[in-house]
């Protein structure tokens, strides 16, 4: 059955960055993309990329746009957010998701497949 397994989280100090990762399995993997997600304390979920396995195209919401970078590993079955220059507000719990479509998108109701998450906190 499909898992999708998050990993990377930790405490980082305003400006600094860490790499996420999400393992699949189970998938597919040509005929999907991969979304990350967040949902920080209080809010509401919100998409910050994601990525097409199959054309590598990606898209990226307006608050990490220049800061945030989706990648692919083929061969690993593996997605990976490198988050750069990170930001309190960028404090959440990450998730990654599993969209059956090759082109990628940011809706969260669409993805019908997500992992347990990896906690991000920025604090000084």
């Amino acid at each position: 059955q499909v898992q999708l397994v998050e990993s990377g989280g930790g405490l980082v100090q305003p400006g600094g960055s860490l790499r996420l990762s999400c393992a699949a399995s189970g998938l597919s993997w040509m005929r999907y993309s991969i979304g990350w997600f967040r949902r920080a304390p209080g809010q509401e979920r919100e998409g910050s990329s994601c990525i097409s396995i199959l054309k590598g195209s990606t898209n990226y919401a307006d608050s990490v746009q220049g800061r945030f970078t989706i990648s692919k590993d083929t061969a690993k079955n593996t997605v990976y957010l490198q988050m750069n220059n990170l930001k309190p507000e960028d404090t959440a719990t990450y998730y990654c998701a599993r969209l059956y479509d090759t082109t990628c998108n940011l809706y969260s109701a669409l993805y019908d497949f997500w992992g347990q998450g990896t906690q991000v906190t920025v604090s000084s």
